[in-house]
C-alpha cells in the first residue's frame, strides 16, 4: 500500500474553500472561504449573489460592464462576498466565529475585512492577492494576523488533488 502524505492544515482548509468556490455565480472570480476554529470547520462561503435575487451568471456583471478595475467600487457589485457568506451563515445558524481562522481563496476586500474584525475572527489566511489598499491598512492596524499561504505549500496543494483526482 502507497502511503500518501496527509496535508498541513492550512492546505486541507484551503482546499475546502477551493471547492467552496467551485458554487460562486460571479463572473469576474471565483472566491471561497472557510471558518474554522480549533480544527474545526465552523462554516463556509462563496461569492454570489444574495439569497433570492438573480446571479450575475444570469443577468452579467455590472462593475464588468462599466469596466471597474478589480479593488474599485465594490458597492456597485450586487454580490456578497465568500467572506461575509460564510460568517452570515455562521450567524444564521448560531454559531459563534469568535477567535476563528478564515481561509480565503483570495485575500479580503475592505468591506469584508470588517465584517471580519467585528466577528472576532483573530485570523485570515488566503492564497491570491486582492487589490485593497484599505483592507491591508484595517488589517495593519488591527491585532489580527494575516497571511499570505506560501508558494511551496499551494504547489502541495495542487499535487494533493492531482493526487485524489478520479
Amino acid at each position: 500500500m502507497i502511503e500518501k502524505k496527509r496535508p498541513e492544515w492550512d492546505a486541507y482548509f484551503l482546499m475546502v474553500a477551493l471547492v467552496a468556490s467551485t458554487r460562486s455565480t460571479c463572473q469576474r472570480r471565483h472566491v471561497g472561504a472557510v471558518i474554522v476554529r480549533d480544527r474545526y470547520i465552523v462554516s463556509t462561503g462563496y461569492n454570489g449573489a444574495p439569497q433570492g435575487a438573480e446571479h450575475c451568471s444570469e443577468i452579467g456583471c455590472m462593475r464588468k460592464k462599466l469596466a471597474i478595475p478589480s479593488g474599485e467600487r465594490h458597492e456597485i457589485c450586487r454580490g456578497s462576498h465568500a467572506e461575509l457568506n460564510a460568517i452570515a451563515q455562521a450567524a444564521k445558524i448560531g454559531v459563534s466565529t469568535e477567535d476563528s481562522t478564515i481561509l480565503s481563496t483570495h485575500e479580503p476586500c475592505s468591506f469584508c475585512v470588517k465584517a471580519i474584525l467585528n466577528a472576532g475572527i483573530k485570523e485570515i489566511v488566503f492564497l491570491y492577492p486582492y487589490p485593497d489598499k484599505l483592507a491591508r491598512e484595517m488589517t495593519a492596524e488591527s491585532k489580527i494576523t494575516v497571511r499570505q499561504l506560501e508558494e511551496s505549500a499551494l504547489e502541495a496543494v495542487r499535487g494533493y488533488l492531482k493526487e485524489i483526482s478520479v
